[in-house]
């Protein structure tokens, strides 16, 4: 089945910057919208950051100002450039491609979810 390929993960004092790829692959061309997700330990999965295919960024509150998703389309990769990271961003982080978006996710997504990528943030 489908599935992207997340990196660019790591452990990271707050305060310090990581970039995170991945690699999406199948229903791009038919998407609307891609979109960076992260799950906490003990916490469900939750969309932080879109990117549509009129350029238009959303982002949840917890990373406004802090995170940016971008795309380079010739390699079909999407990007998540993290800043002035907080243990609080500690979490599994994934992509996908959807249909819609709702707040500050990506729904209707094609295809399964990739393994992630882990950022730990420590104080």
């Amino acid at each position: 089945q489908v599935q992207p390929v997340e990196s660019g993960g790591g452990s990271v004092q707050a305060g310090g910057s990581l970039r995170l790829s991945c690699a999406l692959s199948g229903y791009t061309a038919n998407s609307y919208c891609r979109g960076w997700y992260r799950q906490a330990p003990g916490k469900e999965r939750e969309g932080i950051a879109n990117l549509e295919n009129d350029g238009r960024t959303t982002y949840a509150d917890s990373v406004k100002g802090r995170f940016t998703i971008s795309q380079d389309n010739v390699k079909n990769t999407l990007y998540l450039q993290m800043n002035s990271l907080k243990p609080d961003d500690t979490a599994m982080y994934y992509c996908a491609t959807g249909r819609v978006v709702v707040g500050s996710s990506c729904e209707m997504r094609f295809g399964a979810w990739g393994q992630g990528t882990q950022v730990i943030v420590s104080s």
